[in-house]
């Protein structure tokens, strides 16, 4: 991914020299300013850390409440935030709503559970190792979306648990200015649960102005017996209606993969690479699971599907029946996408509550 003149960020510039400002806000530096971490006397911490005082590991988390909003950045200036990593409990991961606000904007340009933001929505560890998204044992969420802002940036998260919830997190970010061709991270959250017969699962709708999609994440769960993924993706653009300008070819296919995930002999095969992968295999144990589920990922990194006015993104979910016949399935479906583009926001789903982000 290239890099904005000033950040270098990016692998072909990074023997470049920069006027950027490296900061990192954390538990141990809430407002990320210079010469900043570990000066807390009190956190969660504190307690392992009474023999040596100030300094050694005072304040590593935050406990959040319930019901609570934490702030995790709240950063002024223009940059752009180049990583983050964070980490909770698995049970956390559809219960903690992840927000980011760019330049003052009171509507979120991201609304995403955290567990799907990193490719991970069915509570359930799943390596990933791709380029923009990285998740390793256990639980280790990194990202690495470009994410620029021109006067401040703010991202929140909201517990819809029961209990205390115990976070860590580090967002690296750098202060520089922006150029005017930077668009905005936008990301976006929906399920279909169960998806209703004949019906397509959109991923994507509402958005008007330009930019360019990046990427789909699925945690696609199946109610019927057979393969599931014979339905097309489609990309309409710039005032498509019954027609899209893009049509995939098959679920599998459009995540890299072909010939339903089966390597003959060994049944459905995980793989996880840069830009794609079907990241998460979970099987039925023959007691308590009736369904199989899976995380897969694509990220058009090397190919943005450009938009100039507007954009809007389905998928369908096709299996068999008999006589070779295709069969409308009801699966439970929830996507995460991401685009970018010039506005700092733009319309979302209703904000959903936790019975509908519950995996059951």
């Amino acid at each position: 991914m290239s890099g904005f003149n000033g950040l270098g960020t990016g692998l072909g510039n990074l023997s470049l020299l920069s006027g950027a400002r490296t900061r990192s806000i954390s538990a141990e530096n809430f407002t990320g300013e210079k010469g900043g971490g570990a000066r807390a006397v009190e956190g969660t911490g504190a307690s392992a850390a009474r023999d040596l005082g100030r300094g050694w590991k005072v304040s590593p988390s935050v406990r959040i409440s319930p019901g609570q909003t934490f702030t995790l950045a709240d950063i002024r200036g223009s940059g752009a935030i180049q990583h983050i990593w964070l980490t909770t409990h698995y049970r956390n991961w559809r219960r903690l709503l992840f927000r980011m606000y760019w330049d003052g904007d009171e509507r979120p340009a991201v609304e995403v559970p955290i567990g799907d933001f990193f490719c991970n929505g069915w509570c359930e560890f799943s390596q990933v190792s791709s380029l923009p998204v990285a998740v390793n044992p256990n639980g280790g969420f990194n990202s690495y979306w470009e994410m620029p802002f021109r006067s401040s940036a703010r991202i929140t998260v909201e517990s819809l648990s029961e209990e205390d919830v115990v976070l860590y997190y580090q967002v690296d970010y750098a202060l520089a200015e922006v150029p005017e061709e930077a668009a905005y991270l936008h990301a976006q959250w929906r399920r279909s649960n169960p998806l209703p017969y004949k019906e397509v699962h959109t991923i994507l709708d509402g958005v008007r102005g330009g930019g360019h999609y990046v990427g789909t994440y699925l945690a696609w769960g199946v109610n019927n017996n057979g393969w599931w993924g014979e339905g097309e993706i489609k990309f309409y653009l710039d005032g498509d209606h019954e027609f899209p300008t893009i049509c995939g070819t098959g679920t599998e296919d459009y995540f890299g993969g072909a010939w339903n995930f089966d390597v003959p002999g060994q049944g459905y095969t995980g793989y996880s690479t840069p830009f794609l992968g079907l990241s998460q295999i979970i099987r039925p144990d023959g007691l308590y699971r009736s369904q199989q589920r899976f995380g897969m990922y694509r990220w058009h990194v090397m190919d943005p599907i450009r938009f100039e006015s507007d954009i809007r993104v389905t998928i369908q979910a096709l299996g068999w029946r008999s006589g070779g016949r295709y069969l409308p399935l009801q699966d439970d479906i929830a996507s995460t996408c991401f685009w970018y583009q010039r506005e700092t926001s733009s319309p979302h789903p209703q904000t959903p509550t936790a019975d509908e982000l519950e995996v059951v």
